[in-house]
């Protein structure tokens, strides 16, 4: 009888490759292609703009013995798996191969993992399915896309601002994005104004309290002189407690990471750049060694901008909760989060395979960046599976001469979902907040002193990385798998700079938006990409023709092209 054949899995990367083997056995080979075996060639456009689009793919050459041995093993082997990474470019990847290697339908099945895990490998492989059309072909029409507008753009540049340079068509809106931040913090006219504090004695104690205004609306000290006649006012009467106001105040946890999210957040809280927490969640997506567990893929897929959560993950972190904190952690039911409108919805969002695997536990097997990653997508996700933090709030005003002075303090009275994680902000307060004495409407207090205090409002600040990357996402520029992608280049072309890790854009980038908005402005303009972004989708879920979609881009600019080289013509 003859023997059966291997079956083959291919997927992108090494270590991927040796996660998966280790779920399969011994009847499956699992090897990496290395990322894209076939791209435009490198030299010429590659895009049949005066026919019907069509690319002109090419074997990547450094990858020929990459390429030898998949078909040779390609050839030998029963079903051939691509199982490359479940997105639009995944999807790419696994046309690509199954064309590179001349695969036939009855032959090559798609398998796509949303985590790493015996379970889901295992599952996945008993339940393949074609390859998807519409996501190549959204994947080819952003391709196509982006060539056009850099080849034909990149020589108009060369010859008007500086050898050497490239346009693109996402990188060229988010430079314009930090350009026109740059334009209003340049054009920012500060204002002045003034802070009061009183320091109030109740006898029982003393206590700090900032002007507010009066009994009928909040008020701005827009000058010395008002401070000075406030001062004078209050100064000559007696200061007595109008109200106090005592509350309860809830917060509740923040949704669980997409990759937008996630990206923000590690910036900010640990200091690593999107391309670099990309990087390490790869890691931690295709697999480590834990002790005692053998390998296992620790998080969910890293590029999504899914809330979504399976209801195995909302059973595990409810019993694990209830367990390690007890039943009033647990808000009772599971909690939901919308996902914003136009997210492709395509994976769950960014979290633990398995919430028992806690950061402690797993510390030791992990590199100290990767641990720490780990840490800030196990406490987001545990959290938002938690009650509500519940806080004691006081609020009490002192008035005096009709003018009045507010104290608030908040104290903690259950810990909730805190417990395990509290999100970081961008601009962090320094105000440590003394406890207030006790006090009761129509108690009088002493005046110590009134404090002045001159200020000036401040322009929009500069973005940071992770606050570009939210810029980029509410106007709907770009996706998950692009934001990284997009910083880096326009750092890399050195269009914008990183300033104290703030980004300014340099002399260059200012002088490429300039042109870009004299010549070419749907190009950077955000509404326009953000249509293109759902153009896209719609090419993705099989409403729209790729061809017709890049057709409809290219007949715009291809006119607006003619008119720069006139426009340009001896500048």
């Amino acid at each position: 009888m003859a023997k059966a054949k291997t079956d083959l899995v291919i997927v992108e990367s090494p270590a991927k490759a040796r996660t998966i083997e280790k779920y399969l056995g011994s009847n499956y080979q699992v090897v990496a292609s290395m990322g894209h075996l076939r791209d435009l060639p490198k030299s010429t456009m590659g895009v049949d703009i005066d026919g019907d689009f069509t690319p002109q793919y090419l074997p990547v050459k450094d990858r020929a013995d990459v390429i030898a041995d998949l078909k040779k093993r390609a050839k030998s082997a029963g079903t051939v798996y691509l199982a490359t990474d479940p997105d639009r470019e995944g999807e790419a990847i696994s046309w690509h191969l199954k064309e590179l290697l001349n695969l036939p339908d009855d032959k090559a099945k798609r398998v796509t993992f949303n985590e790493i895990t015996k379970k889901v490998v295992t599952e996945s492989i008993q339940h393949p399915r074609e390859i998807d059309q519409d996501l190549v072909d959204a994947q080819q029409a952003r391709r196509v896309l982006d060539r056009i507008v850099g080849y034909k753009l990149s020589p108009l540049l060369w010859r008007k601002v500086k050898p050497g340079l490239s346009a693109g068509r996402v990188q060229s809106v988010a430079t314009r994005i930090v350009v026109d931040r740059e334009n209003e913090i340049r054009a920012f006219q500060p204002q002045e104004y003034w802070l009061l504090d009183a320091l109030l004695d109740c006898g029982a104690g003393t206590f700090s309290a900032r002007f507010y205004g009066t009994a009928d609306k909040k008020m701005d000290v827009p000058d010395e002189a008002t401070a000075d006649k406030i001062i004078a006012a209050v100064s000559a009467e007696p200061f007595q407690i109008a109200s106090v106001k005592r509350g309860e105040k809830q917060r509740s946890p923040s949704p669980p990471f997409i990759t937008s999210t996630l990206q923000q957040e590690a910036s900010r809280r640990l200091g690593m750049t999107p391309r670099r927490t990309m990087s390490v969640a790869q890691q931690l997506y295709e697999g480590v060694d834990i002790t005692d567990r053998g390998t296992i893929g620790l998080i969910t897929y890293m590029r999504t901008d899914s809330q979504r959560l399976s209801d195995e993950a909302l059973a595990s972190a409810q019993a694990f909760i209830v367990e390690h904190y007890g039943p009033e952690y647990h808000p009772g039911k599971p909690r939901t989060y919308k996902t914003k409108a136009g997210a492709q919805d395509a994976h769950e969002a960014i979290r633990p395979t398995d919430v028992t695997l806690t950061p402690d536990r797993v510390r030791h097997d992990l590199t100290p960046e990767q641990y720490r990653l780990y840490r800030l997508i196990w406490g987001r996700f545990t959290a938002c599976q938690m009650s509500n933090a519940v806080y004691d709030n006081v609020v009490v005003d002192a008035g005096s001469a009709g003018y009045l002075f507010r104290a608030n303090y908040s104290e903690q009275k259950f810990a909730g979902y805190t417990a395990v994680y509290e999100e970081a902000k961008d601009e962090e307060t320094s105000e440590v907040r003394r406890p207030l004495p006790s006090l009761k409407q129509g108690d009088a207090v002493e005046l110590k002193n009134v404090t002045k205090e001159q200020q000036f409002t401040q322009p929009p600040a500069r973005y940071t990385e992770a606050t570009l990357i939210k810029a980029l996402e509410e106007n709907g520029i770009g996706r998950p798998s692009t934001y990284a992608p997009i910083i880096t280049t326009i750092i890399d072309r050195g269009y914008v700079e990183r300033d104290q890790k703030k980004l300014k854009p340099t002399l260059l980038g200012r002088a490429v938006d300039g042109l870009m908005l004299e010549q070419f402005p749907h190009i950077v303009d955000v509404d326009f990409s953000a249509q293109m972004e759902k153009n896209l989708d719609k090419v993705e879920s099989g409403k729209a023709d790729w061809r017709k979609t890049v057709d409809d881009f290219y007949q715009g600019f291809e006119a607006s092209l003619e008119q720069a080289e006139k426009n340009m013509e001896g500048k």
